[in-house]
């Protein structure tokens, strides 16, 4: 039998690509998917469309209450999305106080609910700089709380940990995937903006792979 894992799975490309990280390596993926409040669900109606169409698994889950605790992010409150690059110290707006902490937890909890020894996380080394829960030794001390809190040991899995969202575009891309699948802009419009460090982020990573990035933009 194949081991079981949960993906957290946004619906945008880094997770989409984490996504079928795991199906390659020949896993029985469980995804779960998260409405924590997020100005628009754009990515979670990619995040279900590409789970019907892959027959996977797959729970959205709505947390959005948890952002009567969770105040001050142009994510999820009334504040103007920034723009610039993914680097730049505006940027830090974009950030939901101690959002991976919740999400891990509660996927590690469905994890140890469906027998999954892993759970497929998106981290990568481009959000380093501005996303403090999104570092290395975050997700080793994740790890480590995540091999004793409960009977059932499980594992916090980064695979693109290290490397940054040009290098997991390629890896995508040599699995043959369809990025127009995804989701990456910060803005719910009908076409990405191409201004928010997360478009530039993923305009770049396709320049740098020598490809046109598949969806539209403004």
């Amino acid at each position: 039998m194949a081991e079981k894992v949960v993906v957290i799975y946004s619906g945008g490309m880094d997770s989409f690509t984490v996504l079928n990280r795991a199906l390659k390596d020949g896993k029985e993926v469980y995804a779960l998917s998260f409405d924590y409040g997020q100005r628009h669900v754009k990515e979670l109606e990619c995040a279900s469309s590409v789970c019907e169409s892959l027959k996977i698994n797959h729970k959205v889950i709505d947390i959005s209450s948890i952002n009567q605790l969770l105040a001050g992010s142009s994510l999820t409150d009334d504040i103007d999305i920034p723009e610039g690059h993914y680097e730049s110290e505006n940027m830090k707006s974009t950030i939901v106080p101690n959002r991976n902490m919740i999400l891990l937890s509660l996927a590690v909890g469905y994890a140890v609910s469906v027998g999954a020894t892993q759970v497929y996380y998106g981290a990568h080394s481009g959000d380093h700089a501005i996303y403090p829960d999104c570092r290395p030794e975050f997700v080793q001390k994740m790890n480590d709380v995540c091999h004793i809190a409960n009977y059932e040991s499980v594992e916090i899995f980064s695979p693109y940990l290290k490397v940054n969202k040009t290098a997991i575009l390629a890896d995508g891309l040599s699995m043959g995937l369809d990025y127009s699948n995804t989701w990456t802009c910060y803005n719910g419009r009908e076409k990405a903006c191409g201004k928010c460090g997360s478009c530039q982020e993923r305009l770049e990573a396709f320049s740098e792979n020598e490809m046109v990035d598949p969806i539209a933009y403004e």
